[in-house]
């Protein structure tokens, strides 16, 4: 799934910007890749946790646990950027309260979902201390995040040197907790027919997430992770639609759900209506003019380009983005004529209408995104 992460950090960054437009723009703040890696790595560390916490706890246990980051991400935020200071106390409550109602709809939807008997107690001990520790890693990765948008950079530029830290930290991973080097994955001709799906769910991953560091970048993390912390309500969409996992649930269970999606809904609601106000617009640009001193960066430029009103130079493209592009949908065409579909009970209607629903929020997201500020 990270191999087919990493093939997506790269090619849609070369396919908005061009390679060139990136690399520029890395070039400019040569300080911020080092922070690009620590992201990386602790993006794959957080989410190597979250398979110990799902083997352990399960799935309802675990995600509600590790969404909790959105209340971690708050406290970096407003701790080390100044991101609600400066806000009137009802913008803070609607904030904070949103946050809160979205961990708790994530219990209530999670809890909606057990099956099956409890771990051992000390599984559990150890799948609660997985989930929890993911909670922190992926709270505190977005430190990195908005330390390089402050200071002007692309979130496309980020994320490509971001890649690489993922990339190496999974690996390093793999070899020194999967056996090294006679790892299942380098050998098993079985997983093959699975690798496609893998590399896909990796791709789709991507899409999201850029469009995730966006918010981060015009929002902040108090704001922007909680709002996109709503993809459970996704996930549950797909579960119970498309794979049907609630068909035998009972009363108790159908109504957790309900209740725990209005409450997620309300949530992004109050957050939204959130609007920052100029006491906080000045908050945030102290905390810009703090990175350039630290940093020796002209103020004027970052902070036009923290708005997204500029747009990088060195926007040419070379030969070798159309290169780039043509190796990545060589891969997935080679994945794809080797691909096995999974034999999993599958509700097609459904399947079609939810993948056009998301095809159609894409685009108009995309869109909106391009008008506003040129993918900036």
């Amino acid at each position: 799934m990270v191999a087919g992460v990493f093939t997506a950090r790269w090619t849609f960054p070369t396919l908005i910007k061009g390679t060139r437009s990136v690399i520029f723009d890395l070039m400019q703040k040569k300080h911020l890749i080092v922070w690009a890696l620590l992201a990386g790595a602790l993006w794959a560390v957080a989410n190597t946790l979250t398979v110990f916490a799902i083997r352990d706890v399960g799935l309802a246990i675990a995600f509600p646990l590790w969404n909790a980051n959105s209340l971690i991400g708050i406290f970096w935020g407003w701790a080390l950027f100044g991101e609600l200071r400066g806000a009137d106390t009802k913008t803070i409550a609607k904030v904070l309260i949103g946050a809160i109602a979205i961990v708790i709809a994530a219990i209530l939807l999670g809890f909606s979902t057990i099956h099956g008997g409890i771990s051992a107690p000390h599984a559990a001990v150890r799948g609660i201390a997985a989930a929890a520790g993911a909670s922190l890693l992926w709270g505190t990765m977005y430190v990195p995040y908005r330390k390089a948008y402050i200071s002007g950079m692309n979130p496309l530029s980020f994320v490509t040197a971001f890649t690489a830290g993922e990339l190496g930290t999974m690996i390093s991973l793999v070899l020194a907790l999967d056996g090294g080097t006679n790892s299942p994955v380098f050998h098993s001709s079985g997983l093959r027919p699975m690798l496609f799906w893998l590399f896909l769910g990796g791709f789709v991953w991507v899409i999201g997430d850029l469009l995730q560091q966006f918010a981060v970048k015009y929002l902040g993390i108090g704001r922007g992770i909680p709002l996109s912390n709503t993809n459970q309500l996704w996930g549950l969409a797909w579960g119970a639609l498309v794979f049907g996992e609630l068909a035998h649930a009972d009363f108790t269970h159908k109504l957790l759900v309900i209740s725990g999606s209005l409450v997620m809904v309300l949530g992004a609601l109050s957050i939204s209506s959130a609007v920052a106000g100029q006491g906080e617009h000045s908050s945030t640009s102290d905390a810009v003019l703090a990175e350039c001193n630290r940093y020796k960066l002209n103020y004027d430029k970052v902070l036009a380009e923290f708005r997204g009103e500029t747009e990088a130079q060195g926007k040419s493209r070379g030969w070798w983005d159309y290169l780039i592009i043509a190796a990545a949908a060589g891969v997935f065409l080679w994945l794809g004529s080797q691909a096995a579909v999974p034999p999993i009970s599958m509700n097609l209607y459904w399947l079609g209408l939810l993948s056009l629903i998301l095809v159609v929020a894409l685009v108009a997201c995309a869109w909106a995104l391009w008008r506003s500020t040129k993918f900036s």
